[in-house]
């Protein structure tokens, strides 16, 4: 009977250790509270609440303009009203300006789609022609037909979407002047928005802080580095492709900064916007052109690559492709868009709370 007990008692051998590990470590278990509460009210409150995270994760990436204004000696009041100065003017900026032109363009390339895919079939007709024992006519005209209904399609709902709905129009317009005004606060009261928040964190939150001073820099670093890689890879593909007069030129210019959103896949995708542009537009008897912005489209892709992304993100965390990639699905299915864009942010605060656990018989201890 002894030797039956020792045996079921060795059998969840584990989970003493476990229970024993982590149940006396109030650290632990305040940053397991922590991650746990913020992760179901940000999943479940997402729907209700997402103009103030919006505000929240604007305000945090102003922040670092306004503590080098600070660091410059200028009073905090007036380094929030320039920055939030800036910040409107680029907001107007977007609203009233670029997204007209692009809506316009966009208009004008699905309008286009048709005929795009009907040069696009004259030239892969032209396989089946010389590869007559790999394909048929009649199997390319029905797959470039449906590729044609698709793409129409698609084209159509994304300009006749939910931006036309009403509760579209709704949502737009809290976004206009809800989020600015809250982003405008948010970095006026910080000090004092902070300390109320505060007061509902778990006391012995030293491990915590631990794990978010590590991340900190290395996700602000990270963020703004990408809207500036955003904004260089759209001004310098704009002003490519406007001084070779190609086509929706704003267009791909604002696909070519969006692409850098999402590692590896984002390249990958705008190349067969920008030269199947191209193609249709200078395809045949003038392919000089064609020639000139595949080797611009290239160079910009490869001083991006090379010179820009290391620039920016020198201090980055370094992590692996494999990572990057299940983060962009994972937080991008739970979050569509923004969960691609904070993909790898999320991914380097997963790495750095999986590096600060503890592990075997490891203890956190307070210095």
């Amino acid at each position: 009977m002894p030797m039956t007990k020792q045996t079921d008692f060795s059998d969840f051998g584990f989970v003493r250790n476990f229970l024993h590990r982590i149940l006396p470590n109030s650290q632990v278990v305040s940053l397991a509270t922590i991650l746990l509460t913020g992760s179901l009210l940000i999943y479940g409150l997402a729907g209700l609440l997402m103009p103030v995270f919006a505000a929240i994760v604007l305000a945090y990436l102003l922040e670092g303009l306004i503590a080098k204004l600070e660091h410059r000696q200028v009073p905090r009041l007036i380094a929030v009203c320039l920055v939030f100065f800036a910040f409107l003017t680029a907001l107007i900026f977007i609203m009233f300006i670029l997204i007209p032109i692009v809506s316009e363009q966009m208009v004008q390339l699905v309008q286009r789609i048709p005929e795009i895919v009907t040069s696009a079939q004259t030239e892969i007709m032209r396989f089946p022609k010389k590869h007559p024992e790999l394909i048929s006519e009649a199997r390319i005209r029905d797959m470039m037909f449906s590729v044609q209904q698709s793409l129409l399609k698609y084209g159509q709902d994304l300009i006749s979407g939910s931006a036309q709905s009403f509760a579209g129009l709704v949502a737009a317009i809290i976004y206009l002047f809800l989020v600015p005004l809250m982003v405008f606060f948010f970095l006026k009261d910080k000090k004092t928005l902070l300390n109320w928040f505060v007061q509902f964190l778990p006391t012995d939150r030293n491990l915590t802080v631990r794990v978010w001073q590590e991340v900190d820099l290395q996700i602000a670093n990270y963020i703004r580095g990408k809207f500036v890689e955003v904004f260089i890879l759209w001004v310098a593909s704009y002003l490519t492709f406007y001084l070779l007069n190609l086509n929706y030129a704003m267009l791909l210019a604002v696909l070519m900064g969006v692409s850098v959103v999402i590692p590896y896949v984002g390249a990958t995708l705008v190349t067969f916007p920008v030269l199947g542009v191209a193609y249709v537009q200078w395809g045949g008897s003038q392919g000089d052109e064609f020639m000139y912005v595949l080797i611009a489209y290239s160079l910009i892709q490869a001083i991006d690559g090379v010179m820009l992304v290391p620039l920016l993100f020198s201090e980055a965390v370094n992590l692996h492709p494999i990572a990057i990639i299940v983060a962009i699905l994972f937080f991008g299915g739970l979050w569509g868009f923004w969960g691609v864009f904070f993909a790898i942010p999320l991914a380097t605060l997963v790495k750095a709370v999986l590096s600060a656990w503890p592990r075997g018989g490891e203890v956190f201890i307070v210095k």
